[in-house]
């Protein structure tokens, strides 16, 4: 009788973006299509609070070393974008797969790279979610845009600076750290005060600039 032939030996991905989203409902959904499939579990690789969009992700990185040491035979992840939104990256990771005759599978897209149906359709995938990525960054740009022009002031709000003392004290010959210790504030936040002095108030310009010119 012939020996029946031994089971795949597959590698689970899983990942959430924020740290208050959680990876059981994809890695139990995995393990049954495993063992559906007759595929044997040898690990689970788990990045938990990490967006697609990074570059470095410390259990993908992990689990590509182990494609690099064909530990084995098929990837399992719940979807495209758990891989990543980069068309270069997902392009690469495949790559990486078919180097070493490793399978991938994607759960929600019903993906399966052992056939030539399977490659192209990851290919469209992966462009339709860099085209998904570059709206949203489009409409985050569209955002900030609006926002300055309706006079909007964006980013942390700047340290208040006494700038009559500021400008005293420099004409007095003090360093900027001085003046910025004396004030208890950061010397950037001086520094940028005297700027905006020099912004706001022209007929100041010269007596800001000659107090800048001061060595620190």
């Amino acid at each position: 009788m012939s020996m029946a032939p031994a089971p795949r030996q597959a590698a689970i991905y899983v990942r959430v973006s924020t740290a208050d989203q959680h990876v059981a409902n994809q890695q139990r959904e995995l393990e049954a299509v495993a063992q559906r499939h007759g595929w044997k579990v040898v690990e689970v690789f788990s990045d938990h609070g990490i967006s697609g969009a990074k570059d470095k992700r410390p259990a993908l990185d992990r689990l590509r070393q182990g494609i690099a040491r064909k530990d084995f035979d098929v990837v399992a992840a719940w979807s495209v974008d758990r891989l990543g939104r980069s068309l270069q990256h997902l392009l690469g990771f495949l790559g990486e797969l078919r180097a070493k005759n490793v399978d991938l599978y994607l759960h929600q897209q019903g993906l399966d790279t052992s056939t030539p149906a399977g490659k192209a359709l990851f290919q469209m995938l992966g462009v339709f979610a860099e085209f998904e990525r570059a709206i949203i960054v489009e409409r985050v740009h569209a955002g900030l845009r609006r926002a300055r022009a309706q006079g909007i002031k964006l980013g942390r709000p700047r340290t208040p600076v006494d700038i009559g003392r500021a400008v005293a004290m420099r004409s007095e010959g003090r360093s900027m750290r001085a003046v910025a210790r004396a004030l208890g504030v950061s010397a950037m936040a001086v520094s940028r005060a005297l700027a905006d002095v020099s912004t706001r108030n022209p007929a100041a310009e010269g007596e800001v600039s000659a107090c800048q010119s001061v060595n620190s």
